[in-house]
């Protein structure tokens, strides 16, 4: 698998992640690991960190 390929993958599961991190914030779904309930901001975190590798990972295929 070439280095392309790679991040074509990675690009496509970061974005399904700040997908699902984005639709955790709109509807308010609640998340507990657990005893632990995890709050939403770390969903607003989540979606931040997510959404950057997903860009920086089409960039970079972009750019080859």
């Amino acid at each position: 698998m070439g280095t392309k390929a790679y991040l074509i993958i990675t690009g496509v599961l970061f974005g399904i992640i700040a997908v699902l991190h984005l639709l955790r914030l709109i509807y308010q779904w609640p998340l507990q690991v657990g005893t632990v309930n995890i709050p939403i901001i770390v969903s607003c975190a989540g979606l931040l960190v997510t959404a950057v590798l997903c860009v920086w990972a089409f960039l970079l295929v972009a750019r080859k």
